[in-house]
């Protein structure tokens, strides 16, 4: 039996918890006494924590992020109930930092920060019978040439099957006033050469895709060169997945980005606005002309695929603003553009603009705005819409060909915006849209704009690319009609030689 248990609930199974290897990989000697049991967020809770008291653990560490905090509440409560003996230790951003908005009052402790050496020194004193008496535990910053790495913790199941996710870094030196990152102002980089050692490891192993969570991946150029030359020096088929910041691309790396062959890079970078002065409202660094550059590079002598943000809300930026900023990244590029709903996460300073600009938020995880002073809550509403109706039909890359007649005669945004409300009057959801049915909406949208022959040579162009080639009846049914009226109202050949 183990009387450890380190878990958390994942969004999805595909998905692993790095932070729970961190820990147990410095149990130091404690760890034989240790086990990682991964969730879903989808799980039954009470089968959850039947799971874990199998075990009869007398410590559980629970690993708490905002799309798991209502069930972390709700398995916490359960756990303690039936076995009020164990003792339950959460960390994670959403235990770590206060106020906290989910009811995490049943737990015996909460480690803010990162915990590494922290939930290590609390197991040590919970099996001395030596219990700290404050439940609130702040942690300090650990030193990262002394921690032990934590990649040998995955297992040959999350090598073939689920993400890998790994970090060269900690801290961002930006201090963006939505974003937890910026708390920790200071970059710390991990040993290099011990770092690309495991990476070595996991390649042999059979991993082949790697998500980085650094949120500067190429600050250091020393570490983001190396790093990249790892790669490089493979074979593919492989993955990596680097956060990076926009306005930073030395030719160095811009040299080694080209290099890779398509698939194998993503790149994911955090626009959130192009309003210099909304920029400067939330103290983001915002340099548009490199921004715009380096964009221009990646999307054309460049294979990487680029995953942009953008956010909705921020103080002081209109609905207008937010579409001038989609107008201008659908000019530059191709790319997947992934729209976002402003969130209050504790911990940040987003709060001190709440009066100037009347924000006004959810208290139930995600903590996303309901409201402002330039944005009532229908227009929240209706770009909730937009932004998932966005991924369904621009960032999915099913209608690269037919969606850009949505905006043909104007703004991407005021294009889309009027497709998205007329969609929803349609399904009233933005849910279990199946994909014949996204076809049927956006012809039949579509043909209200544009010639028939136009929207469905399109639609024939996207949906002939897709590896399953499914073309629906009604549009197989055009074409063939198409082809006989082509064929009846062609000159025959030996009528034409006579012309």
């Amino acid at each position: 039996m183990h009387t450890i248990l380190l878990t958390t609930l994942n969004a999805r199974y595909a998905h692993t918890a790095l932070g729970l290897r961190y820990l147990y990989a410095n149990l130091h000697e404690l760890q034989s006494e240790a086990k990682i049991i991964e969730f879903t967020m989808n799980e039954q809770i009470q089968s959850i924590a039947e799971d874990l008291l199998k075990h009869s653990p007398r410590i559980i560490g629970i690993g708490v992020y905002i799309w798991n905090a209502a069930q972390s509440a709700e398995l916490i409560q359960t756990l303690k109930k039936v076995s009020p003996q164990t003792i339950i230790v959460l960390g994670g951003p959403e235990a770590g930092y206060l106020p906290h908005r989910v009811d995490f009052s049943k737990a015996d402790y909460i480690i803010s920060g990162e915990g590494e050496v922290a939930f290590y020194e609390l197991c040590k004193k919970i099996f001395a019978n030596d219990l700290p008496k404050e439940k609130f535990i702040k942690a300090s910053l650990p030193d990262l040439k002394a921690i032990s790495l934590p990649y040998s913790a995955f297992n040959d199941e999350d090598v073939a099957h689920r993400y890998i996710y790994v970090e060269a870094s900690r801290g961002c030196p930006f201090e963006c006033e939505f974003c937890l990152s910026s708390i920790d102002e200071k970059v710390r980089n991990f040993p290099l050469d011990e770092l690309l050692e495991e990476f070595e490891t996991l390649w042999q192993r059979g991993a082949r895709s790697f998500k980085f969570i650094d949120r500067t991946f190429n600050l250091n150029m020393t570490f983001a060169n190396r790093i990249l030359d790892f790669f490089l020096s493979k074979e593919p088929p492989y993955f990596a997945h680097f956060e990076v910041i926009p306005d930073h691309f030395p030719d160095v790396l811009k040299a080694k980005i080209a290099q890779f062959p398509a698939g194998s890079l993503q790149l994911e970078i955090g626009i959130q606005t192009l309003d210099p002065i909304i920029a400067k409202g939330i103290n983001r660094p915002l340099k548009v002309e490199k921004i715009f550059d380096n964009l221009r590079f990646l999307e054309n002598e460049t294979s990487a695929h680029m995953h942009l943000d953008l956010i909705v809300g921020l103080p002081g930026e209109s609905i207008e603003g937010f579409g001038r900023n989609l107008d201008t990244l659908v000019s530059l590029t191709h790319s997947e553009i992934q729209i976002g709903i402003l969130k209050n996460l504790s911990g940040t300073t987003l709060s001190r603009h709440d009066k100037a600009h009347g924000m006004i938020y959810s208290d139930t995880p995600p903590y996303d705005i309901l409201q402002n002073n330039l944005l009532s809550f229908s227009d929240i509403q209706k770009m909730k819409r937009f932004a998932r109706f966005w991924d369904i039909f621009y960032n999915s890359g099913s209608f690269t060909k037919a969606v850009p007649l949505l905006w043909s005669n104007g703004s991407v945004f005021e294009g889309f915006y009027a497709f998205s409300e007329w969609i929803y009057a349609q399904t009233l959801s933005t849910w279990k849209i199946s994909l014949d049915r996204q076809i049927t909406l956006i012809h039949t949208y579509l043909c209200e704009l544009h010639e028939t022959e136009i929207v469905e040579e399109a639609l024939i162009e996207d949906l002939s690319a897709r590896p399953e080639k499914t073309i629906p009846f009604f549009l197989r049914q055009s074409t063939q009609e198409k082809k006989t009226k082509d064929t009846n109202t062609v000159t025959p050949k030996r009528q034409a030689k006579r012309i």
